[in-house]
């Protein structure tokens, strides 16, 4: 039997990844590259985003996210959630996705897997990211990918670095 946790969370390099988050009915989408795996046992990923997203709010309040992973040929599919929710707001009103099985975050129609997180510690930094920490408690895998055929920043020309 396969684990797809396993299994998914190897396919995860620094790379550019769609960061989904659900409050009961209220879901977002926000693209994310500051994401690595934390700990082994448990299983858990952190990740940092900007304390004033409206993402932020969400996972706060729904303690919740899932990471969407994309190869690096389908940027186009990800594409629309590079936008905040202030200059886009009908974002996810026109988003193909389905409830992924534990948390109910958004899977994005093209991700090649995704990953289920349950969050154990926000940690304010003192900066203008705060570190979410999240148990893994479920992935599923689409597409098999290597980790050099995920998407990155570097594959579409970007950085967010500085």
């Amino acid at each position: 039997m396969s684990d797809s946790i396993k299994n998914a969370l190897k396919m995860m390099p620094y790379g550019f990844y769609a960061i989904t988050t659900n409050d009961g009915d209220e879901v977002n989408a926000m693209v994310a590259n500051w994401v690595t795996q934390s700990s082994f046992s448990p299983r858990q990923l952190t990740l940092a985003i900007q304390h004033y997203c409206y993402s932020y709010g969400l996972m706060h309040k729904g303690r919740v996210f899932a990471v969407n992973i994309f190869h690096q040929d389908n940027f186009e599919a990800m594409r629309p959630f590079t936008k905040a929710r202030s200059k886009s707001p009908d974002k996810m009103e026109t988003a193909t996705f389905t409830p992924a099985p534990e948390t109910g975050c958004p899977v994005l129609e093209g991700a090649a897997a995704f990953i289920e997180c349950k969050i154990v510690a926000i940690l304010d930094t003192g900066g203008d990211h705060h570190l979410i920490v999240g148990e893994v408690i479920n992935a599923g895998v689409n597409q098999e990918l290597e980790a050099s055929e995920a998407l990155t920043l570097p594959h579409i020309g970007w950085s967010y670095a500085g």
